[in-house]
Protein backbone atom coordinates (compact mmCIF):
# COMPACT_ATOMS: atom_id res chain seq x y z
CA UNK A 1 0.00 0.00 0.00
CA UNK A 2 2.26 2.75 -1.26
CA UNK A 3 1.32 6.29 -1.71
CA UNK A 4 2.24 8.65 -4.62
CA UNK A 5 3.64 11.82 -5.24
CA UNK A 6 1.00 14.34 -6.16
CA UNK A 7 0.47 14.97 -9.94
CA UNK A 8 -1.36 17.73 -12.00
CA UNK A 9 -4.71 16.90 -12.45
CA UNK A 10 -6.28 17.43 -15.79
CA UNK A 11 -7.22 20.73 -17.01
CA UNK A 12 -10.75 21.05 -16.62
CA UNK A 13 -12.39 23.97 -19.37
CA UNK A 14 -12.76 27.34 -17.70
CA UNK A 15 -10.48 27.29 -15.40
CA UNK A 16 -10.84 24.89 -11.72
CA UNK A 17 -13.82 24.02 -10.27
CA UNK A 18 -14.04 26.03 -7.59
CA UNK A 19 -13.53 29.20 -9.59
CA UNK A 20 -15.92 28.59 -12.58
CA UNK A 21 -18.93 27.72 -10.18
CA UNK A 22 -17.63 31.44 -8.24
CA UNK A 23 -17.39 32.92 -11.59
CA UNK A 24 -21.10 31.87 -12.49
CA UNK A 25 -22.12 32.92 -9.25
CA UNK A 26 -23.28 29.37 -7.62
CA UNK A 27 -21.16 29.16 -4.53
CA UNK A 28 -23.34 31.89 -2.84
CA UNK A 29 -26.51 30.58 -4.25
CA UNK A 30 -29.26 28.42 -4.20
CA UNK A 31 -31.49 27.13 -7.21
CA UNK A 32 -35.49 27.96 -7.04
CA UNK A 33 -38.54 28.39 -9.03
CA UNK A 34 -35.59 27.87 -12.23
CA UNK A 35 -33.44 30.79 -11.07
CA UNK A 36 -30.18 30.84 -8.68
CA UNK A 37 -31.38 33.22 -5.88
CA UNK A 38 -30.01 34.30 -3.05
CA UNK A 39 -30.83 32.93 0.59
CA UNK A 40 -32.72 33.85 2.96
CA UNK A 41 -29.43 34.54 5.64
CA UNK A 42 -25.92 34.68 5.46
CA UNK A 43 -24.83 31.45 6.67
CA UNK A 44 -22.06 29.91 5.00
CA UNK A 45 -20.42 26.38 4.91
CA UNK A 46 -16.37 25.72 4.06
CA UNK A 47 -16.04 23.05 1.54
CA UNK A 48 -12.98 20.87 3.03
CA UNK A 49 -10.51 19.56 0.50
CA UNK A 50 -9.98 16.29 2.18
CA UNK A 51 -7.10 15.19 0.74
CA UNK A 52 -5.67 18.79 2.50
CA UNK A 53 -7.87 19.05 5.23
CA UNK A 54 -7.76 22.87 4.18
CA UNK A 55 -11.12 24.88 3.03
CA UNK A 56 -11.41 25.46 -0.85
CA UNK A 57 -14.66 27.39 -1.03
CA UNK A 58 -17.62 28.58 0.73
CA UNK A 59 -21.30 27.90 -0.37
CA UNK A 60 -24.33 29.95 0.75
CA UNK A 61 -26.79 27.77 3.04
CA UNK A 62 -30.55 27.87 3.31
CA UNK A 63 -32.80 28.62 5.74
CA UNK A 64 -36.58 26.98 6.75
CA UNK A 65 -37.93 30.45 4.68
CA UNK A 66 -35.85 28.99 1.80
CA UNK A 67 -37.59 26.15 2.48
CA UNK A 68 -40.89 27.40 2.14
CA UNK A 69 -40.01 28.99 -1.18
CA UNK A 70 -38.61 26.35 -2.85
CA UNK A 71 -41.91 24.27 -1.87
CA UNK A 72 -44.12 27.01 -3.01
CA UNK A 73 -42.75 26.82 -6.46
CA UNK A 74 -42.50 23.28 -6.48
CA UNK A 75 -46.24 23.01 -5.48
CA UNK A 76 -47.13 25.64 -8.21
CA UNK A 77 -45.21 23.75 -11.10
CA UNK A 78 -47.07 20.16 -9.94
CA UNK A 79 -50.10 21.47 -11.50
CA UNK A 80 -48.78 21.28 -14.60
CA UNK A 81 -45.58 18.92 -14.48
CA UNK A 82 -47.82 15.97 -13.23
CA UNK A 83 -50.11 16.20 -16.04
CA UNK A 84 -47.60 16.57 -19.00
CA UNK A 85 -46.85 13.35 -20.57
CA UNK A 86 -44.74 10.85 -20.24
CA UNK A 87 -42.82 11.45 -23.27
CA UNK A 88 -42.06 14.84 -22.86
CA UNK A 89 -40.77 14.06 -18.89
CA UNK A 90 -38.89 11.43 -21.00
CA UNK A 91 -37.46 13.97 -23.15
CA UNK A 92 -36.60 15.94 -20.77
CA UNK A 93 -34.53 12.94 -18.98
CA UNK A 94 -32.94 12.53 -22.42
CA UNK A 95 -30.80 15.59 -22.64
CA UNK A 96 -30.23 15.39 -18.56
CA UNK A 97 -28.40 12.23 -19.63
CA UNK A 98 -26.61 13.70 -22.52
CA UNK A 99 -25.35 16.83 -20.70
CA UNK A 100 -24.10 14.52 -17.67
CA UNK A 101 -22.12 12.97 -20.02
CA UNK A 102 -21.46 15.87 -21.84
CA UNK A 103 -20.20 17.46 -18.70
CA UNK A 104 -18.35 14.39 -17.09
CA UNK A 105 -15.16 15.65 -16.76
CA UNK A 106 -15.84 18.69 -14.77
CA UNK A 107 -18.58 16.16 -12.46
CA UNK A 108 -15.40 13.96 -12.06
CA UNK A 109 -12.89 16.73 -11.00
CA UNK A 110 -15.77 18.45 -8.58
CA UNK A 111 -16.27 14.74 -7.08
CA UNK A 112 -12.76 14.12 -6.42
CA UNK A 113 -12.07 17.33 -4.85
CA UNK A 114 -15.29 17.82 -2.39
CA UNK A 115 -14.92 14.07 -1.29
CA UNK A 116 -11.20 12.52 -1.77
CA UNK A 117 -12.38 10.03 -4.76
CA UNK A 118 -9.87 8.83 -6.67
CA UNK A 119 -9.78 10.70 -10.26
CA UNK A 120 -10.48 7.50 -12.08
CA UNK A 121 -12.61 5.96 -10.03
CA UNK A 122 -14.42 9.48 -9.64
CA UNK A 123 -14.04 9.02 -13.91
CA UNK A 124 -14.73 5.49 -14.19
CA UNK A 125 -17.67 5.08 -11.94
CA UNK A 126 -19.10 7.66 -9.94
CA UNK A 127 -19.87 9.66 -12.89
CA UNK A 128 -21.00 7.45 -15.41
CA UNK A 129 -23.44 5.40 -12.73
CA UNK A 130 -25.17 8.54 -12.13
CA UNK A 131 -25.86 8.89 -15.70
CA UNK A 132 -26.95 5.90 -15.74
CA UNK A 133 -29.64 6.11 -13.31
CA UNK A 134 -31.21 9.11 -15.78
CA UNK A 135 -31.19 7.15 -18.38
CA UNK A 136 -32.99 4.29 -16.48
CA UNK A 137 -35.14 6.51 -15.37
CA UNK A 138 -35.93 8.03 -19.01
CA UNK A 139 -37.04 4.76 -20.18
CA UNK A 140 -38.84 4.31 -17.32
CA UNK A 141 -41.52 7.26 -18.21
CA UNK A 142 -41.43 5.95 -21.49
CA UNK A 143 -42.27 2.33 -21.12
CA UNK A 144 -44.50 2.17 -17.90
CA UNK A 145 -48.35 1.70 -17.58
CA UNK A 146 -49.36 4.60 -15.95
CA UNK A 147 -53.31 3.05 -16.72
CA UNK A 148 -54.43 -0.40 -16.42
CA UNK A 149 -57.86 -1.99 -16.25
CA UNK A 150 -58.67 -5.07 -14.07
CA UNK A 151 -62.58 -5.70 -15.33
CA UNK A 152 -65.05 -2.72 -14.87
CA UNK A 153 -61.63 -1.16 -12.63
CA UNK A 154 -58.94 1.33 -14.47
CA UNK A 155 -55.95 1.08 -11.87
CA UNK A 156 -53.45 4.80 -12.77
CA UNK A 157 -50.51 4.85 -10.96
CA UNK A 158 -49.99 8.95 -10.72
CA UNK A 159 -47.18 11.33 -9.49
CA UNK A 160 -47.60 11.64 -5.31
CA UNK A 161 -46.75 14.98 -5.05
CA UNK A 162 -43.87 17.15 -4.07
CA UNK A 163 -40.99 15.75 -3.15
CA UNK A 164 -38.05 16.45 -0.62
CA UNK A 165 -34.88 14.74 -1.87
CA UNK A 166 -31.95 14.33 0.97
CA UNK A 167 -28.93 13.15 -0.19
CA UNK A 168 -25.47 11.67 1.40
CA UNK A 169 -22.17 12.93 0.53
CA UNK A 170 -20.20 9.06 -0.47
CA UNK A 171 -21.78 8.84 -3.60
CA UNK A 172 -23.35 12.69 -4.31
CA UNK A 173 -24.39 12.45 -7.91
CA UNK A 174 -24.93 9.29 -8.07
CA UNK A 175 -27.46 9.43 -4.91
CA UNK A 176 -28.71 12.71 -6.51
CA UNK A 177 -29.34 11.16 -10.20
CA UNK A 178 -31.21 8.46 -8.59
CA UNK A 179 -34.02 10.32 -6.72
CA UNK A 180 -34.47 13.09 -8.84
CA UNK A 181 -34.85 11.03 -12.14
CA UNK A 182 -37.16 8.55 -10.43
CA UNK A 183 -38.97 11.10 -9.13
CA UNK A 184 -39.55 13.52 -12.34
CA UNK A 185 -39.92 10.74 -14.34
CA UNK A 186 -43.05 10.00 -12.23
CA UNK A 187 -44.64 13.44 -12.59
CA UNK A 188 -43.57 14.44 -9.21
CA UNK A 189 -41.31 17.82 -8.45
CA UNK A 190 -38.92 18.29 -6.77
CA UNK A 191 -36.90 20.03 -4.12
CA UNK A 192 -33.02 18.76 -3.23
CA UNK A 193 -30.71 19.24 -0.31
CA UNK A 194 -27.42 17.73 -1.17
CA UNK A 195 -24.76 17.26 1.83
CA UNK A 196 -23.37 20.15 2.53
CA UNK A 197 -19.88 18.67 2.77
CA UNK A 198 -19.90 17.32 -1.16
CA UNK A 199 -21.96 20.28 -2.45
CA UNK A 200 -20.24 20.89 -5.80
CA UNK A 201 -21.25 18.34 -7.79
CA UNK A 202 -24.92 19.42 -6.97
CA UNK A 203 -24.35 23.04 -8.02
CA UNK A 204 -23.36 21.51 -11.28
CA UNK A 205 -26.22 19.46 -11.54
CA UNK A 206 -28.19 21.97 -11.00
CA UNK A 207 -26.82 23.79 -13.86
CA UNK A 208 -27.40 20.43 -15.96
CA UNK A 209 -31.30 20.82 -14.67
CA UNK A 210 -31.75 24.55 -15.66
CA UNK A 211 -29.57 24.17 -19.36
CA UNK A 212 -31.78 20.95 -19.73
CA UNK A 213 -34.79 22.92 -19.98
CA UNK A 214 -36.40 22.03 -16.63
CA UNK A 215 -39.39 24.06 -16.37
CA UNK A 216 -39.29 26.77 -13.27
CA UNK A 217 -40.41 25.03 -10.09
CA UNK A 218 -39.61 21.58 -11.20
CA UNK A 219 -36.68 20.93 -9.84
CA UNK A 220 -35.08 23.05 -6.39
CA UNK A 221 -31.73 22.91 -4.57
CA UNK A 222 -31.83 24.36 -1.32
CA UNK A 223 -27.84 23.56 0.06
CA UNK A 224 -28.09 23.66 4.07
CA UNK A 225 -27.96 21.34 7.24
CA UNK A 226 -29.84 18.57 8.30
CA UNK A 227 -31.09 20.37 11.43
CA UNK A 228 -32.47 23.21 9.40
CA UNK A 229 -33.02 22.35 5.92
CA UNK A 230 -33.38 18.70 6.52
CA UNK A 231 -35.95 18.89 9.42
CA UNK A 232 -37.93 21.95 7.66
CA UNK A 233 -38.33 19.73 4.22
CA UNK A 234 -39.05 16.59 6.35
CA UNK A 235 -41.94 18.31 8.17
CA UNK A 236 -43.00 21.01 5.46
CA UNK A 237 -46.82 20.06 5.13
CA UNK A 238 -47.36 20.57 1.80
CA UNK A 239 -44.27 18.00 0.72
CA UNK A 240 -45.86 15.21 -0.38
CA UNK A 241 -42.72 12.71 0.43
CA UNK A 242 -39.16 12.34 1.56
CA UNK A 243 -36.50 10.43 0.19
CA UNK A 244 -33.57 10.41 2.37
CA UNK A 245 -30.26 8.62 2.06
CA UNK A 246 -28.00 8.48 4.88
CA UNK A 247 -27.08 7.14 8.48
CA UNK A 248 -30.03 5.06 10.05
CA UNK A 249 -29.58 7.74 13.06
CA UNK A 250 -29.99 10.81 10.73
CA UNK A 251 -33.35 8.62 8.97
CA UNK A 252 -35.03 7.92 12.15
CA UNK A 253 -34.77 12.02 12.78
CA UNK A 254 -36.13 12.42 9.10
CA UNK A 255 -39.24 9.88 9.84
CA UNK A 256 -39.67 11.22 13.17
CA UNK A 257 -40.54 14.72 11.82
CA UNK A 258 -42.33 13.60 8.74
CA UNK A 259 -44.72 11.60 10.59
CA UNK A 260 -47.28 14.33 12.22
CA UNK A 261 -48.12 14.75 8.58
CA UNK A 262 -48.24 11.38 7.46
CA UNK A 263 -46.26 11.43 4.34
CA UNK A 264 -44.49 8.83 2.70
CA UNK A 265 -40.56 8.56 3.79
CA UNK A 266 -38.42 6.44 1.96
CA UNK A 267 -34.87 5.64 3.45
CA UNK A 268 -32.08 3.68 2.43
CA UNK A 269 -29.62 3.78 5.54
CA UNK A 270 -27.04 1.55 6.92
CA UNK A 271 -25.22 -1.59 6.31
CA UNK A 272 -23.05 -4.19 7.19
CA UNK A 273 -22.92 -6.84 4.70
CA UNK A 274 -21.55 -9.89 4.53
CA UNK A 275 -19.67 -11.67 1.86
CA UNK A 276 -20.22 -15.09 2.19
CA UNK A 277 -17.36 -17.69 0.49
CA UNK A 278 -18.76 -21.05 0.04
CA UNK A 279 -16.06 -23.79 0.85
CA UNK A 280 -16.16 -24.69 -2.90
CA UNK A 281 -15.38 -21.47 -4.00
CA UNK A 282 -12.34 -20.43 -6.07
CA UNK A 283 -10.04 -18.38 -3.38
CA UNK A 284 -7.88 -16.50 -5.69
CA UNK A 285 -11.12 -15.11 -7.73
CA UNK A 286 -13.45 -14.88 -4.60
CA UNK A 287 -10.75 -12.99 -2.01
CA UNK A 288 -9.15 -10.26 -4.33
CA UNK A 289 -12.38 -9.34 -5.59
CA UNK A 290 -13.87 -9.08 -2.04
CA UNK A 291 -11.24 -6.95 -0.75
CA UNK A 292 -11.37 -4.93 -3.79
CA UNK A 293 -15.43 -4.77 -3.41
CA UNK A 294 -15.09 -3.88 0.50
CA UNK A 295 -12.34 -1.30 0.05
CA UNK A 296 -14.97 0.65 -3.07
CA UNK A 297 -15.30 4.48 -2.23
CA UNK A 298 -12.64 3.54 0.24
CA UNK A 299 -15.03 2.00 1.93
CA UNK A 300 -17.64 4.13 2.26
CA UNK A 301 -20.71 2.56 0.76
CA UNK A 302 -23.61 1.88 2.30
CA UNK A 303 -23.75 -2.06 0.90
CA UNK A 304 -20.00 -2.64 1.09
CA UNK A 305 -19.36 -5.72 2.18
CA UNK A 306 -17.17 -5.53 5.12
CA UNK A 307 -17.78 -8.77 6.74
CA UNK A 308 -15.99 -11.83 4.67
CA UNK A 309 -17.48 -15.07 6.00
CA UNK A 310 -15.17 -18.14 5.02
CA UNK A 311 -14.72 -21.41 5.97
CA UNK A 312 -12.46 -21.68 8.89
CA UNK A 313 -10.87 -24.98 7.08
CA UNK A 314 -9.07 -21.87 4.34
CA UNK A 315 -8.61 -19.62 6.45
CA UNK A 316 -4.78 -18.97 6.57
CA UNK A 317 -5.38 -19.14 2.56
CA UNK A 318 -8.01 -16.52 2.75
CA UNK A 319 -5.70 -14.70 5.11
CA UNK A 320 -2.78 -14.79 2.44
CA UNK A 321 -4.89 -13.63 -0.57
CA UNK A 322 -6.67 -10.58 1.04
CA UNK A 323 -2.70 -9.43 2.21
CA UNK A 324 -2.01 -9.68 -1.33
CA UNK A 325 -5.15 -7.73 -2.80
CA UNK A 326 -4.21 -5.21 0.04
CA UNK A 327 -0.81 -5.16 -0.81
CA UNK A 328 -1.85 -3.80 -4.23
CA UNK A 329 -3.78 -0.66 -3.31
CA UNK A 330 -2.50 2.77 -3.64
CA UNK A 331 -3.06 5.35 -1.28
CA UNK A 332 -2.77 8.43 -1.17
CA UNK A 333 -3.46 11.90 -3.73
CA UNK A 334 -6.93 11.58 -5.24
CA UNK A 335 -5.87 13.81 -8.51
CA UNK A 336 -2.89 10.89 -9.15
CA UNK A 337 -3.41 8.78 -11.64
CA UNK A 338 -1.72 6.04 -10.17
CA UNK A 339 -4.00 6.56 -6.75
CA UNK A 340 -6.94 3.62 -6.62
CA UNK A 341 -7.67 4.97 -2.45
CA UNK A 342 -7.84 8.67 -1.64
CA UNK A 343 -8.55 9.49 1.64
CA UNK A 344 -12.29 9.26 3.21
CA UNK A 345 -14.07 12.06 2.86
CA UNK A 346 -14.48 13.66 5.82
CA UNK A 347 -12.79 15.11 9.19
CA UNK A 348 -15.85 13.02 11.51
CA UNK A 349 -15.05 9.72 9.19
CA UNK A 350 -11.91 10.00 9.74
CA UNK A 351 -12.20 9.99 13.69
CA UNK A 352 -14.20 7.52 13.51
CA UNK A 353 -12.81 5.19 11.26
CA UNK A 354 -9.75 5.61 13.63
CA UNK A 355 -11.99 5.01 16.73
CA UNK A 356 -13.26 1.90 15.21
CA UNK A 357 -9.61 0.48 14.09
CA UNK A 358 -8.39 1.17 18.29
CA UNK A 359 -11.82 -1.06 18.86
CA UNK A 360 -11.08 -4.06 16.57
CA UNK A 361 -7.38 -4.39 18.43
CA UNK A 362 -9.00 -3.87 21.81
CA UNK A 363 -10.98 -6.13 21.24
CA UNK A 364 -8.94 -8.88 20.23
CA UNK A 365 -9.21 -9.14 16.56
CA UNK A 366 -6.18 -10.55 14.65
CA UNK A 367 -4.89 -7.26 12.80
CA UNK A 368 -3.48 -8.44 9.49
CA UNK A 369 -2.79 -5.44 7.94
CA UNK A 370 -3.40 -1.55 7.81
CA UNK A 371 -4.21 0.03 11.49
CA UNK A 372 -4.06 3.25 13.47
CA UNK A 373 -3.15 6.28 11.81
CA UNK A 374 -2.18 7.63 8.48
CA UNK A 375 -0.44 5.49 5.58
CA UNK A 376 3.29 6.17 5.58
CA UNK A 377 4.41 9.06 3.62
CA UNK A 378 1.08 10.91 4.21
CA UNK A 379 1.79 13.50 7.09
CA UNK A 380 -1.89 14.95 6.42
CA UNK A 381 -5.47 14.33 5.08
CA UNK A 382 -7.88 12.35 5.97
CA UNK A 383 -6.08 9.28 5.09
CA UNK A 384 -6.49 5.97 6.69
CA UNK A 385 -4.88 2.77 6.11
CA UNK A 386 -6.71 -0.03 4.31
CA UNK A 387 -7.22 -2.32 7.40
CA UNK A 388 -8.31 -6.04 7.57
CA UNK A 389 -8.94 -7.75 10.98
CA UNK A 390 -9.13 -12.11 10.95
CA UNK A 391 -10.64 -13.94 13.94
CA UNK A 392 -13.27 -12.08 14.03
CA UNK A 393 -16.67 -13.08 15.43
CA UNK A 394 -19.77 -11.56 15.80
CA UNK A 395 -20.24 -10.20 19.02
CA UNK A 396 -16.96 -8.04 18.35
CA UNK A 397 -18.45 -4.27 18.13
CA UNK A 398 -16.18 -4.16 14.25
CA UNK A 399 -18.87 -7.05 13.22
CA UNK A 400 -21.79 -5.42 14.20
CA UNK A 401 -21.07 -1.46 13.58
CA UNK A 402 -20.81 0.27 10.42
CA UNK A 403 -17.37 1.53 9.80
CA UNK A 404 -17.92 3.65 6.25
CA UNK A 405 -13.99 2.82 6.11
CA UNK A 406 -11.44 1.14 5.00
CA UNK A 407 -11.88 -2.07 6.85
CA UNK A 408 -12.98 -5.51 6.10
CA UNK A 409 -13.40 -8.11 9.15
CA UNK A 410 -12.74 -11.84 8.47
CA UNK A 411 -14.76 -14.22 10.18
CA UNK A 412 -14.52 -17.75 10.05
CA UNK A 413 -17.45 -20.64 10.29
CA UNK A 414 -17.59 -24.31 10.95
CA UNK A 415 -20.68 -25.25 9.05
CA UNK A 416 -23.50 -24.06 6.81
CA UNK A 417 -25.77 -22.92 8.97
CA UNK A 418 -23.77 -21.48 11.18
CA UNK A 419 -22.43 -19.10 8.13
CA UNK A 420 -25.99 -18.09 7.23
CA UNK A 421 -26.53 -17.48 11.16
CA UNK A 422 -23.18 -15.15 10.92
CA UNK A 423 -24.40 -13.59 7.78
CA UNK A 424 -27.88 -12.16 9.29
CA UNK A 425 -26.28 -11.34 12.59
CA UNK A 426 -26.90 -7.90 11.98
CA UNK A 427 -29.37 -4.99 12.47
CA UNK A 428 -29.32 -4.45 8.71
CA UNK A 429 -29.89 -5.84 5.85
CA UNK A 430 -28.78 -3.23 3.00
CA UNK A 431 -26.67 -5.98 0.04
CA UNK A 432 -25.04 -9.40 0.66
CA UNK A 433 -22.80 -11.59 -1.49
CA UNK A 434 -22.22 -15.24 -1.72
CA UNK A 435 -19.31 -16.83 -3.78
CA UNK A 436 -19.32 -20.27 -4.52
CA UNK A 437 -18.93 -22.90 -7.83
CA UNK A 438 -21.64 -24.80 -7.53
CA UNK A 439 -24.77 -22.05 -8.42
CA UNK A 440 -27.40 -24.09 -6.71
CA UNK A 441 -25.94 -24.25 -3.57
CA UNK A 442 -25.20 -20.44 -3.74
CA UNK A 443 -28.80 -19.79 -4.90
CA UNK A 444 -29.80 -21.76 -1.96
CA UNK A 445 -27.89 -19.71 1.30
CA UNK A 446 -28.42 -16.68 -1.21
CA UNK A 447 -32.66 -17.34 -0.29
CA UNK A 448 -31.21 -17.45 3.15
CA UNK A 449 -30.06 -14.15 3.09
CA UNK A 450 -32.08 -11.60 5.32
CA UNK A 451 -31.41 -8.72 2.99
CA UNK A 452 -32.59 -6.17 -0.25
CA UNK A 453 -29.72 -7.46 -2.73
CA UNK A 454 -27.67 -10.61 -2.95
CA UNK A 455 -24.72 -10.76 -5.47
CA UNK A 456 -23.79 -14.12 -6.54
CA UNK A 457 -20.29 -13.99 -7.93
CA UNK A 458 -19.59 -10.40 -8.47
CA UNK A 459 -21.69 -9.99 -11.05
CA UNK A 460 -22.29 -6.55 -13.26
CA UNK A 461 -23.85 -3.88 -11.17
CA UNK A 462 -26.95 -3.55 -12.59
CA UNK A 463 -29.03 -0.23 -12.74
CA UNK A 464 -32.21 -1.70 -13.50
CA UNK A 465 -31.80 -4.17 -9.53
CA UNK A 466 -33.82 -2.29 -7.19
CA UNK A 467 -31.66 -1.20 -3.87
CA UNK A 468 -33.11 -0.96 -0.93
CA UNK A 469 -33.16 -2.68 3.23
CA UNK A 470 -34.74 -5.02 5.42
CA UNK A 471 -34.54 -4.12 9.13
CA UNK A 472 -32.91 -1.25 10.02
CA UNK A 473 -31.67 -0.52 6.56
CA UNK A 474 -34.51 1.17 5.62
CA UNK A 475 -37.66 1.68 4.14
CA UNK A 476 -38.77 1.30 0.45
CA UNK A 477 -36.59 0.36 -3.01
CA UNK A 478 -34.25 2.86 -5.39
CA UNK A 479 -33.61 2.23 -8.53
CA UNK A 480 -35.58 0.60 -11.77
CA UNK A 481 -39.15 0.43 -12.16
CA UNK A 482 -39.52 -0.29 -8.09
CA UNK A 483 -37.57 2.63 -7.35
CA UNK A 484 -39.82 4.82 -9.85
CA UNK A 485 -42.64 3.38 -8.62
CA UNK A 486 -41.93 4.84 -4.93
CA UNK A 487 -43.05 7.89 -6.24
CA UNK A 488 -46.01 6.90 -7.49
CA UNK A 489 -49.74 6.94 -5.95
CA UNK A 490 -52.06 4.17 -6.63
CA UNK A 491 -55.77 5.68 -7.89
CA UNK A 492 -58.80 2.86 -8.18
CA UNK A 493 -61.55 3.63 -10.70
CA UNK A 494 -64.22 1.67 -10.16
CA UNK A 495 -67.36 0.98 -12.65
CA UNK A 496 -64.90 2.75 -15.47
CA UNK A 497 -66.48 0.65 -18.21
CA UNK A 498 -69.77 -0.04 -16.56
CA UNK A 499 -71.93 2.37 -19.27
CA UNK A 500 -69.88 0.91 -22.29
CA UNK A 501 -71.68 -2.46 -21.16
CA UNK A 502 -74.92 -1.00 -21.00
Amino acid sequence: MTSPSPTPAAPVEGGSIIESLRRAGRLDRIFVDGEWVLPDTQARSAVIDPSTEEPVAEIALGSARDVAAAVVAARRAFATWSVSSPHSRAQLLDRVHALILERAELFAQAISLEMGAAIGFARLTQVPSAAEHIRVARDNARSYPFVTHRGDMALVREAIGVCALITPWNWPLYQITAKVGAALAAGCTVVLKPSELSPLSALLFADVMHDAGTPAGVFNLVNGSGAEVGAALAEHPDVDMVSFTGSTRAGVLVAQAAAPTVKRVAQELGGKSPNLILPDADLSVAVPKGVATAFRNVGQSCSAPTRMIVPRSRLQEVERLALEAASAFVVGDPRSQQTTHGPVANRAQFNRVQEMIGVGLAEGAQLLCGGPGRPEGLDRGFYCRPTIFSAVHSRMQIAQEEIFGPVLAILPYDSMDEAVEIANDTVYGLGAHVQGQDLGAARAVAARIRSGQVHINYPAWNPEAPFGGYKRSGNGREYGVEGFEEYLETKAILGFNAQEKK
